[in-house]
């Protein structure tokens, strides 16, 4: 009885752990300020994502899915109180968390059906730049970054709750 109350005591802290670093890495100021993702709701959002599909992806691939689905609900958790601090309340609250899901889980299959760096770059276009072509070379910057995000968190141990995304993106010629 106690080791599976440790057990599941560890797996809380490697979820926090693991969301903190989503949010911090999704909250950087440079796609903001430097690549125009918008500072708002849905550009939080769609960085949310974005972070937490390089994280679901290195979790599957290291045997962690019920950590990657523990992480999926404390998005969640996260989303519903991000949606009471702007003042929703209880009624309706399902249908907007409802639809948080949809497009969360629309955004995650986005970026893994995406079979290249290009098509990756429009599936960020579409979603955190929706669709503002004015924004392409952001968009396929922020690609790169993701693509070595990717390389570089397969070289962590993602149960140690210690991830490395490495540098922010940089602006490409």
């Amino acid at each position: 009885m106690l080791n599976a109350l440790r057990r599941n005591s560890d797996r809380t802290r490697l979820v926090r752990s693991l969301y903190t670093m989503l949010t911090t890495q999704s909250r950087r100021p440079e796609f903001f300020c430097d690549f125009g993702v918008a500072d708002t709701i849905d550009g939080r959002f769609d960085l949310v994502a974005l972070h937490a599909w390089l994280i679901f992806r290195r979790l599957h691939s290291a045997g962690l899915a019920d950590v990657a689905h523990a992480l999926s609900d404390a998005i969640f958790v996260g989303f519903d109180e991000g949606l009471r601090d702007l003042g929703a309340g209880d009624m309706g609250m399902g249908r907007k968390i409802k639809q948080l899901g949809e497009a969360f889980n629309g955004r995650i299959q986005a970026y893994e059906a995406a079979a290249s760096e290009t098509a990756l770059a429009a599936a960020i276009l579409r979603n955190v730049y929706r669709g503002n072509t004015d924004r392409q070379s952001d968009a396929l910057s922020v690609a790169r970054y993701a693509s070595a995000a990717e390389i570089r968190l397969l070289a962590c141990d993602p149960s140690s709750g210690a991830l490395d995304f490495g540098p922010p993106p940089k602006r490409q010629a």
